[in-house]
């Protein structure tokens, strides 16, 4: 009896999942397997905190799956290639499927183990599951990888629409899988101490379904009301109106196949120029993770470099002077209204609204002179859809130091930011209690309060709230005059 393993990544679903339809295809058993690596294996990154948390629930939700559908996850921890061979061994498996993810370490680490297990005389075979396109497939008319999203989209948009028409579809969810006659020894899933042993995590449980179920319902909920309001509302943080997919296509749990596919299904339903204005803005944004994707691979030194190498001068201020600024960012204590409230979503809920993430990297980067590294490991670490494409590329697209950068000049004034997207101060109120009796014409500069205000809201500068730790203006000259000497 032919049997396969399929090695489980961030591919975490039964549906439109490649390697697991071809190991069907070929093999008359599975055996869906996933594998704890060891730390070295990703370094210098290896999951965080905050993904940890959510990879626990999301093999949870995807093990409860496999069982219903006749088959059994095992779970392993350790060296990838040992224990994929001791898994050959005991199970007499002929082939090993996965697919592939696209971060130079895995890259590198993917293709010896591939290379090893074809010498043991194993097929071993990878698909795309992650992506509409390989970071290789496009390119520029002088072909080259691009460094510029629009035309990449303009590309992409082309390229998945004629494929759209052409019948291209997700593939369907598995249904039946049969287990192996003598099961695999298998950890259990606390084995992998994935959980935090301080309840950190305790507003986690709240803000998210983990899982392939939990995805779709996200997906829906979001097809089926905000996207009409999309482009509208996608940057007022206080508003629900943006998809939340983000974890959910970090860990694979959806593909973006999927959502093409359900966007194109909405649009032949619902004929209104609105639904398709928002919803095709929306798969736009899907189109800029793809773009995150194209850049690593083709550069992967980004995640620590700057893709414009002129940045490598940049003058930064050194790390003791400031580690205290570090921290007051890093725990929502900037006083900076909607700075604080960002970090605190942050840390409560292991997500952040896109708008606020480019105000708090703004100010990170251009107010306080710290190198954008600092801020992308610690997003690395909290967030649940932390995802080293998206990371980089975000973090040098405000820094003005990486591909389809904002210009260096731009520098985020998180006062009128905050007036502009939060104008009634719900978003801070939410998230920053202690300034929640401000009156809305206060909440976002309280410094600029006149002191009754301040004394009828119960907030005394410095004690109950933190005064700011920079002058905003005056850090923006100093920001300036340093991307000046770059620029000459």
């Amino acid at each position: 009896m032919s049997i396969a393993i399929v090695w489980l990544r961030r591919d975490l679903r039964l549906a439109d999942n490649p390697a697991l339809r071809a190991a069907l295809e070929a093999h008359e058993q599975v055996l869906p397997v996933f594998i704890h690596h060891a730390p070295d294996e990703e370094q210098p990154w290896s999951s965080g905190a905050a993904t940890n948390w959510w990879l626990h629930h999301s093999l949870k939700a995807l093990a409860q799956s496999i069982a219903q559908a006749g088959g059994s996850l095992i779970l392993r921890a350790g060296d990838t290639l040992a224990e994929l061979r001791s898994l050959v061994k005991s199970t007499g498996a002929t082939a090993v499927y996965w697919n592939r993810l696209y971060e130079p370490a895995v890259i590198a680490r993917d293709r010896q183990i591939k290379q090893a297990l074809r010498e043991d005389g194993l097929i071993a075979e990878s698909r795309n599951a992650a992506l509409w396109f390989e970071p290789w497939e496009l390119q520029t008319g002088g072909k080259e990888p691009y460094r510029v999203f629009t035309p990449f989209w303009r590309n992409a948009e082309g390229r998945l629409r004629e494929q759209l028409a052409q019948g291209r579809a997700p593939l369907a969810a598995v249904r039946k899988l049969k287990s192996l006659a003598k099961p695999a020894e298998s950890l259990a899933l606390e084995d992998l101490q994935l959980l935090p042993k301080i309840g950190w995590d305790q507003h986690f449980y709240t803000a998210w379904t983990p899982g392939e179920s939990g995805a779709q319902a996200q997906l829906g909920r979001f097809l089926k009301a905000p996207v009409g309001s999309y482009l509208a509302q996608r940057d007022l943080p206080a508003v629900d109106a943006v998809s939340q997919l983000s974890p959910h296509l970090h860990f694979g749990e959806i593909s973006p196949m999927q959502i093409a596919a359900a966007i194109e299904q909405l649009l032949a339903e619902n004929h209104a120029a609105g639904v398709r204005k928002n919803a095709e803005g929306f798969l736009r944004q899907i189109a800029w993770r793809e773009f995150g994707h194209h850049l690593l691979f083709h550069f992967p030194q980004t995640p620590t470099a700057p893709l414009n190498p002129r940045f490598a001068e940049f003058e930064w201020r050194s790390k003791n002077a400031y580690a205290s600024d570090l921290r007051a960012w890093q725990r929502g204590e900037t006083g900076i209204p909607i700075v604080d409230a960002g970090m605190r979503q942050l840390w409560q809920t292991g997500w952040m609204h896109n708008r606020v993430r480019m105000l708090v990297a703004s100010v990170l980067t251009k107010n306080l002179l710290i190198p954008w590294t600092e801020g992308a490991a610690w997003f690395w670490d909290t967030l649940v859809d932390a995802d080293l494409a998206n990371n980089t590329l975000g973090w040098q697209w405000v820094a003005g130091c990486g591909a389809d950068a904002a210009p260096y000049f731009r520098i985020f004034n998180p006062v009128l930011q905050g007036f502009k997207f939060d104008s009634a101060g719900d978003y801070v109120r939410r998230w920053v209690p202690e300034l929640a009796q401000l009156p809305a014409s206060a909440i976002h500069a309280p410094w600029d309060a006149e002191q009754q205000v301040l004394q009828h809201a119960g907030i005394k500068l410095g004690s109950d709230y933190p005064n700011p730790i920079v002058d905003l203006r005056e850090t923006r000259a100093r920001a300036l005059e340093a991307y000046d000497r770059v620029k000459k």
